[in-house]
Formats: C-alpha cells, structure tokens, sequence
C-alpha cells in the first residue's frame, strides 16, 4: 500500500526562517517529476525583521519552480523582466530551461505579522528533451484552476490532469499536482492513470489502511493500489506525481540529467553568465562553497542543499 513515509525536516533558509523540506529525501528523490517540496509557515515574524525572509536573486537550471500559497503574498522577480505577485490560490510556474536567475521577496509586513504567509513550493524536474529550453514564466488565477467538490471535500487541480480534470498550466510530462481539503470523516481516494502517486498531509491527519498519518508526512503509495484517505480531522493535503523521467542529479538549485552539465551551471553561475533579474540586481546568492558532486536521484546524498524557496 505505502513504499515510504517520508517526515519533513526542518531547513533553516534565513536568520529565523525554517521551512519543512520534504524532497529530496534519501530514500526517494522524487515523486514522478517532482524532485523538491518545501512547505513554508505559517510565519510571523515582526516587520521589520520583514527582509530576513527575502530569497535573494540565485539561478536555476533544468526544471521548473511551482509556488502556490495557502496565505500572505510574495513578490516574484527574474531574468525576463518579469514581476509578479502571487498571491493565494494562484500558481507562479517558471521553467528554467537553459538558465534562469530569481528572487523571491517578502514585501508585505502586515501578512507577516499577522501570521498569514504559508506556501509550498515544488520543482518539476524537466524531460531530457526540454532542458535546454528558453526560459519561461507564467502566472495563474485561480480562475484558470479548475475546482471540485463532493461531500466533505474540495480539491483544486494546480496542475496537470486529475479525477477528469484539467486545466492550461503548462507542464512538460504526464503529472498531476492537487490542493485537497477534507472535512473530518470524509474519504478521498488517489487519481488513476499515473505511475507514481504521493499524498503531502499539510495540516491534520488522515488514516490509511487502518495507520494514522499526520501534518509534515509525505505518503509515497506503491504502483497500482488504490488506497482510501480518511480524515481523521479537518486536513489539507497536496496530492502530487506523475511519469517517471528517470535519474536527475541535483546540486544546489540546478537539476540535470548530466552531471556535467551541472558543473557548466556552477561555472556559469560564478563568472556572471546568468543575468540577474533587471529589476533586482543589487545583491545575490554567491554559489556555495562546496566541493561535492551533484547527487543522482538514485544515489546517496551529496552535493550542496537546494536553495529554498524555489
């Protein structure tokens, strides 16, 4: 029924700022695409400690981030020129393809203060075919996120395809990526048609096969089963997965099907040839100093740990 349960640990990503990092985990890299999920909040924190929190411009490779907010807002800003906003119930995806570089800034005290900021972030590991894409950037209402709802439950599709449901953000493998939210004694099941299936409970615990699960737990389930999710109280999970892409290596922010190629990113990265976004160009995230080699989804830990958020 279950491969693996997977706790969150605890990644300290500022002074004062620690996020619970689901994936990578030793044991299992990744969940069909998804190689990295980090679930921030909720923060409070007083405001003028406000540009503590700020992800400061660091680059990308080989995948794109998916940020979604359950509360508060932040401000996106990129290589392309791009400044976005999101805020909840929206998705910001970018795909790095090639090289891209990010900041991701905290510019609202008030939603700090009052407790409000919480937000899971996600890359998607790119097909071989993609990685050398043009980088890209979107934004979507949720508007464009279609919702369900039944007895007891209420699910918006993030991304992908789910339970007959779809929408245009635009992905580049079969997977499928959920907001589901269970009122106590509801009973939800897995979306069929994919290779790989994971359920992150977010906040409250469910049951599976009689076992209780609780909030920082990713439940990997094994190929083919079909489980029934009881929520033992009111709980909100991301249900996630897809086609596997085979091994990726992952060193820092960079994730390749080459190990090479991530050292080129390094390089890159340190001689100045991923532009910083235009709009937000004073400071930077220096490459860290770090002598490992990147580590492959199938191998042990190494390399440097992934910057979060995305």
């Amino acid at each position: 029924m279950l491969d693996l349960v997977i706790d969150a640990r605890a990644a300290a990503i500022g002074p004062g700022f620690d996020v619970k990092r689901i994936l990578p985990f030793r044991q299992r890299r990744m969940v069909g695409p998804f190689i990295f999920m980090d679930h921030a909040g909720p923060v409070d924190i007083a405001p003028v400690n406000a540009h503590d929190l700020d992800v400061l411009p660091h680059p990308h490779i080989g995948l794109s981030t998916v940020s979604y907010l359950f509360g508060g807002q932040v401000t996106h800003r990129d290589s392309l020129g791009v400044e976005q906003i999101i805020r909840p119930g929206e998705v910001n995806w970018m795909t790095a393809g090639r090289g891209i570089a990010h900041s991701e800034r905290f510019e609202d005290p008030a939603t700090l203060a009052g407790g409000q900021l919480e937000m899971i972030q996600t890359w998607v590991a790119l097909p071989e075919a993609d990685e050398e894409q043009a980088p890209t950037f979107a934004n979507y209402q949720p508007h464009e996120l279609p919702v369900f709802t039944d007895t007891g439950v209420w699910m918006r599709l993030i991304a992908g395809n789910a339970f007959g449901l779809r929408n245009d953000v635009r992905t580049h493998s079969p997977l499928f990526y959920l907001h589901v939210v269970l009122q106590p004694g509801a009973r939800f099941g897995l979306p069929r048609g994919h290779q790989e299936r994971g359920a992150y409970v977010a906040k409250g615990s469910v049951e599976v096969a009689g076992h209780r699960y609780t909030a920082g737990q990713l439940l990997v389930f094994t190929p083919g089963v079909d489980p029934v999710i009881v929520a033992r109280e009111a709980s909100t999970l991301m249900l996630l997965g897809g086609e596997a892409l085979g091994e990726r290596y992952i060193w820092w922010n960079f994730v390749s099907s080459r190990k090479e190629r991530i050292e080129q990113a390094k390089a890159d990265w340190q001689a100045g040839r991923i532009a910083l976004p235009p709009n937000d160009n004073a400071e930077f995230v220096p490459l860290p100093q770090d002598k490992s080699r990147p580590a492959g989804t199938g191998g042990a830990t190494g390399g440097a740990a992934p910057q979060a958020l995305s």
